[in-house]
């Protein structure tokens, strides 16, 4: 049976998907055939707004690389059409500007749990961060392309052409790329620090082609309403980095425990069935915050540190080496 809390991408994508040219016919056969096995179809899993596994497709494709899922990751985005997310495709029609389409993001955990955005505003613009954890390599590749690739050609769609609007990938491109002209040709950059979206600060303000603020605004109400709801049945996982969210250098494990109702051991052990701890969890989302503060030069590497919580420059850079290999510096420089 299919897990609800499965990291897994938005139904309405993966039936269109299934139906596309996207995918050739064995591999939606044999999609169909897991979920046949896992007792699901596509009806319910449209009508009961349940997340397509990701694990699914490392099954369809047990040699599945790096090259192989950025391929998939592309290729699947450009089959993404408005009606792909779901609840969340009214407020994107309906927003008003860039800004609030990004906004939007907030609510992702609604269609996919599989990519997780970090927001950093600056003077220059906003850098969306984008993370994976589906806990396998060449998977969380294909979350990112498709995540964010999907994102450039919505903005596209919405808001006209974009060309300022960039796409960083954190790994090599992959030689299918080398011969190939694409929408994305020139917004897309590989071998990034980390994965992120660029948004300039002047592409914030421009204004969509459908914007209806008044029912933006009331999607938006809806919207945090079914998030509240559901945070009552997300995993673990996914409701410590929620809280980590909001202050991840000053969260501790007390701290989240609490907020969950719950003590110590309990989240220990819910963690643990999950595969993960608390630390493995706040090392990661405060690895990728760092990475995403240190693209932004306004900011000292000092203020990063006190900004994650760190009481001196030397324990930060000492963390963020253990996390990368090199220095906060170093880093920054390349």
């Amino acid at each position: 049976m299919v897990n609800l809390n499965d990291e897994g991408v938005p139904p309405l994508m993966f039936v269109q998907l299934l139906e596309s040219q996207a995918l050739d016919p064995d591999a939606a056969a044999r999609l169909r055939d897991i979920m046949a096995r896992e007792g699901i179809d596509e009806t319910t899993l449209i009508q009961r707004n349940i997340q397509a596994p990701i694990r699914w497709f490392r099954e369809v494709y047990p040699a599945l690389d790096v090259d192989q899922a950025t391929s998939l990751g592309f290729a699947f985005a450009e089959q993404a059409q408005l009606t792909s997310f779901g609840p969340l495709s009214f407020p994107l029609v309906s927003a008003g500007s860039v800004a609030e389409i990004v906004e939007l993001l907030t609510y992702l955990p609604l269609i996919s749990t599989a990519l997780s955005p970090q927001f950093h505003p600056s003077d220059e613009g906003l850098t969306v961060g984008l993370a994976a954890h589906t806990g396998d390599s060449a998977l969380n590749c294909l979350v990112v392309a498709y995540g964010g690739s999907a994102l450039l050609r919505l903005l596209d769609m919405l808001a006209g052409d974009m060309p300022t609007v960039t796409l960083h990938l954190s790994w090599s491109a992959p030689n299918f790329l080398a011969d190939n002209e694409d929408a994305l040709a020139g917004r897309l950059f590989f071998d990034a620090p980390t994965s992120f979206l660029s948004v300039p600060a002047d592409t914030l303000n421009e204004v969509c082609r459908f914007s209806d603020p008044v029912a933006y605004r009331l999607a938006i109400v809806d919207l945090q309403r079914t998030l509240d709801q559901r945070s009552k049945t997300m995993s673990f996982s996914e409701k410590v980095r929620r809280l980590l969210e909001e202050d991840p250098g000053k969260r501790s494990k007390d701290w989240v425990a609490h907020e969950l109702s719950i003590s110590t051991s309990t989240l220990k052990r819910r963690l643990s069935g999950e595969g993960t701890t608390f630390r493995e969890l706040r090392e990661s989302f405060l690895r990728d915050r760092a990475m995403l503060r240190l693209l932004d030069r306004s900011m000292s590497v000092s203020e990063i540190a006190a900004d994650l919580g760190y009481s001196d420059l030397a324990n930060f850079s000492h963390a963020f080496k253990r996390w990368t290999g090199r220095s906060p510096s170093e880093f920054r420089h390349e």
